[in-house]
């Protein structure tokens, strides 16, 4: 077969690691992006979404020669939608030439001569950052919210764009009192990607304390923190960037899909992973980072919301000890204290038998409710007695009333608990240790997401 050629302006099926051929269009890449060495490589903007990549030649192939293929091949609305931005370009395209043939030809000695047709410039389809979603991270902001995209329409005044055109990449929150007077913000720009509650809570502490942070893709922030388009743009664009994601799988997906963090790291960027993962998982990724000049640190965080919202999470860190003591006024400002634990895959070993602990003694309690309550015993007698003998906890005691009292808000979700305690157990049976306790409180929750 021979080879193909391609150009500036064609029309392409881009594919990326994993991910479905996507198309897009090859175009110039920013003056300050490097091109990869090595193979040849073509900078591509995909349909759709406000997402871009370096594509190696190999994985590209011409859009008209292999879009029935494709279209067998790929389903879901985000693809249905690119294609029909495809569509929709290659129409435009066709009546703006038709329009300047009809209106700028001449005719001389009988030919017919027209001007060529102007050079296209790429206007993204959707009208805002919160709809140009990357459908590799789709999954990503659905999961931590389980709303759809309307849900952050409300939030979207909350936040500042950055015009590419100001070089502004972030600001400081307009009141940047400290909470804690000890607290001295560290002068780096700090990068936020992550729009979960927990993550929420640490952007606005952060903000509250006179830090400088930017962030990707919408999320319900007090008001000060930048937005920018790409996890690419953002890691580009700061000093350090903390990550705070539900899984291994979205926490991967973060860094290798288009226009991710590796894309934007370069020797002397920092990164920061505060999501609760497996060691295998981490460790990949701090080698993937390293291997780009990166500096990386792992520092999953032990919490539920409020402790997020109040500032008083647990760090656990693991990794590059100078980029631990760069963060300090970071995770002074994000939580309580915080613990170094020597080399990376030690943090997420670490908090997945914290995890594990915490779920067990859940199910254990909320067993024990049920028990009481199907035996004709006060379940609040039954809590009093555990919190004056050796059981007694905060969290026993704040958690449960309020579950007594009807007030059943979830301050951690279901399907992330039985993810750690999944991976708790495959932590184990690594080492060929058993966990039965939480092997049984794992089958507590997989009923309980069962019956939904």
């Amino acid at each position: 077969m021979a080879p193909i050629s391609l150009q500036l302006g064609d029309l392409v099926w881009g594919q990326l690691g994993p991910y479905p051929p996507w198309p897009g269009k090859i175009i110039n890449p920013p003056e300050d992006l490097e091109k990869p060495r090595g193979k040849k490589w073509y900078f591509v903007k995909f349909f759709g979404m406000e997402d871009h990549a370096w594509i190696e030649l190999e994985q590209l192939k011409p859009y008209q020669a292999h879009k029935e293929e494709m279209i067998k091949k790929t389903k879901g609305k985000l693809f249905q939608r690119a294609v029909e931005a495809v569509e929709e370009f290659l129409g435009t395209d066709k009546e703006k030439d038709q329009d300047e043939k009809d209106s700028e030809s001449t005719t001389m000695n009988g030919l017919t001569t027209a001007r060529p047709m102007a050079a296209f410039e790429w206007q993204a389809t959707a009208s805002g950052p919160l709809k140009d979603i990357d459908p590799h991270f789709h999954h990503f902001l659905l999961s931590q919210t389980g709303k759809p995209d309307i849900y952050y329409q409300p939030i979207i005044k909350k936040l500042k764009i950055c015009e590419e055109d100001t070089g502004s990449n972030s600001i400081q929150a307009a009141d940047s009192t400290a909470m804690n007077g000890s607290i001295t913000p560290t002068d780096k720009k700090i990068g936020f990607l992550g729009l979960g509650p927990m993550g929420s809570g640490i952007i606005s502490n952060l903000l509250k304390t006179g830090h400088v942070v930017t962030v990707w893709n919408g999320t319900a922030v007090t008001e000060g923190a930048c937005l920018v388009r790409t996890p690419a743009e953002l890691v580009s664009a700061c000093d350090i960037t903390f990550a705070c994601v539900p899984d291994p799988k979205t926490a991967k997906d973060l860094v290798l899909g288009p226009s991710g963090v590796l894309q934007g790291i370069h020797p002397g960027k920092c990164y920061v992973d505060l999501s609760t993962m497996d060691a295998d998982t981490v460790t990949e990724l701090a080698q993937m980072i390293v291997s780009r000049g990166g500096r990386f640190l792992e520092a999953p965080v032990s919490g539920n919301q409020q402790q997020s919202n109040d500032g008083m999470l647990v760090i656990l860190a693991a990794g590059d000890r100078d980029l631990y003591e760069d963060c300090s006024s970071c995770f002074q400002a994000i939580g309580k204290t915080s613990f170094f634990l020597g080399e990376v895959g030690n943090a997420a070993k670490m908090m997945l038998i914290v995890n594990m602990i915490q779920g067990s003694f859940m199910a254990t309690i909320a067993e024990g409710l049920t028990l009481a309550q199907e035996t004709g015993q006060s379940q609040q007698t039954f809590l009093d007695i555990l919190n004056q003998g050796q059981l007694a906890s905060i969290y026993l005691e704040k958690k449960y009333q309020n579950i007594l009292q009807g007030n059943v808000e979830p301050d951690f979700y279901l399907k992330y608990i039985q993810k750690d305690l999944r991976l708790a157990i495959a932590l184990g049976s690594a080492v060929n240790h058993p966990t039965p306790m939480a092997a049984a409180a794992n089958e507590v929750y997989k009923r309980a997401k069962a019956l939904d």
